[in-house]
């Protein structure tokens, strides 16, 4: 072998070197990848309870557009039902029934004084009608009376009679017309006065309702207020609506999830699922699918993954599971 020769062949065992190295870590990684455990589909999520109740503000009537809390449980706090765990100001809804009430004995006083002036208004447009038909029936003599005088004294004692009993059909039709504007003027006021009747029963009713009580067991929490995005304390005006609080029945978990929509074909309601604490991933409680979505949709907004939410249930239940925590689900394909 030349000298060439031996200098090509001394840089090949290198080259030969590195190839074989190369090729030994690609055959140990498809190794690692071969022993993964394909009949299993691990993905994340996070603590949420099945039965949670919150508590938007309701609207309490046209009057009433926002309320002051004057009372809230502390942040955390375990509740039983029944208790209570809101206290919304009073002050603008008693206000609002002393205002009502003042309104209401001024209407009352108010139709009382309308009675009487109808009931006068009646009696002198009686007494009119009294007069005209005494003054018709006196016409009505004086045109007999006229049969045996001239004519031309007649003609105005049929005139004369003729005007009298016009005038007296006038204050009848003028009298049936007041009365019914009397009727109508009463309806009113009778309205008006059962309108504010209404509003004091209607208020009265909203107080024992000012007092807010949940109607499940479980933690009590705030909810974020919308103006400030801080949780909702004493003294914020809530808008109806806006929601103050939630009470989730931490007895019974589930597990907020999705899945990947290469993975959608592979599970089922009623699937068995492991779920694990990131903070206890040793210890595996059971689940099941209760809830696979019908729609896909983006992973995050600029994200290219495609998703199905999915929902787990927690099989039995644990105090160590709590709302928000974050957990892995193993989907079991048997």
């Amino acid at each position: 072998m030349n000298k060439r020769g031996l200098i090509q062949t001394l840089l090949l065992v290198p080259a030969l070197f590195l190839m074989v190295s190369c090729g030994g870590k690609i055959l140990e990684s498809k190794k690692k990848g071969a022993a993964k455990d394909t009949n299993a589909i691990r993905e994340t999520g996070e603590l949420a309870a099945v039965n949670s109740r919150s508590f938007p503000l309701p609207r309490f009537g046209r009057y009433f557009y926002e309320m002051r809390i004057i009372g809230l449980l502390e942040h955390g706090a375990i509740v039983e039902a029944g208790d209570s765990i809101i206290q919304l100001d009073p002050a603008e809804i008693n206000r609002f029934i002393l205002d009502r009430e003042i309104n209401l004995e001024t209407q009352m006083g108010n139709l009382e004084k309308l009675r009487v002036d109808q009931s006068n208004t009646m009696s002198s447009m009686e007494s009119t009608i009294k007069s005209q038909e005494a003054s018709f029936a006196l016409k009505t003599l004086e045109l007999e009376s006229a049969r045996f005088e001239t004519d031309r004294y007649k003609k105005i004692k049929e005139l004369e009679f003729r005007q009298t009993q016009i005038t007296l059909e006038k204050e009848k039709k003028k009298i049936e017309f007041i009365k019914i504007i009397q009727d109508n003027d009463l309806k009113i006021q009778e309205l008006r006065i059962a309108q504010i009747k209404r509003e004091i029963d209607n208020a009265i009713q909203i107080l024992p309702s000012l007092t807010i009580r949940t109607p499940i067991s479980g933690i009590f929490q705030i909810a974020r207020n919308r103006r400030t995005n801080t949780l909702a304390k004493v003294g914020d005006d809530i808008y109806p609506g806006n929601n103050m609080a939630n009470v989730p029945d931490i007895n019974w978990m589930k597990v907020n999830t999705q899945i990947s929509e290469t993975d959608f074909l592979k599970i089922r309601k009623g699937q068995k699922v492991v779920v694990r604490l990131d903070a206890l991933p040793e210890i595996g409680f059971a689940g099941e699918v209760t809830y696979i979505g019908k729609l896909c949709h983006r992973l995050e907004p600029n994200s290219k993954q495609k998703v199905f939410d999915v929902e787990v249930n927690v099989l039995q239940p644990d105090e160590r599971l709590k709302p928000g925590m974050t957990v892995s689900c193993e989907f079991i394909n048997e």
